[in-house]
């Protein structure tokens, strides 16, 4: 399964432990180099979906300031899935980095 870039930053966000929705909207941010922003709407959605698909569940649930905030966790079906995601991207990387009609055009020493 092939899962898109926000999804897999979201999961990715969930490796070292639970967090609640804003925490993954910076950490997803700071994983992705920036390239990864999600609005809060986004967000939600694709944790009820992710949810859905049993890939990550909401282990803990506090009121701050008069709102519910939710903490989710990697499911093992999850993880299972981030490092599947993580091992095609690698391999993807891998037909063009150690391709040898593209060293002439390495950045640097080969």
């Amino acid at each position: 399964m092939t899962i898109r870039e926000p999804s897999y930053y979201t999961l990715a966000s969930l490796m070292d432990g639970p967090l609640h929705g804003y925490a993954i909207i910076k950490r997803a941010e700071e994983l992705s180099g920036g390239r990864v922003r999600m609005a809060a709407g986004t967000l939600y959605a694709a944790l009820d979906r992710l949810s859905a698909e049993g890939l990550l569940r909401v282990v803990d649930e506090e009121v701050v300031n008069g709102r519910a905030r939710r903490y989710y966790e990697l499911t093992d079906e999850g993880a299972a899935t981030l490092r599947a995601e993580a091992d095609r991207m690698l391999r993807a990387a891998r037909v063009v980095t150690e391709a040898p009609a593209l060293r002439r055009w390495a950045v640097g020493p080969a």
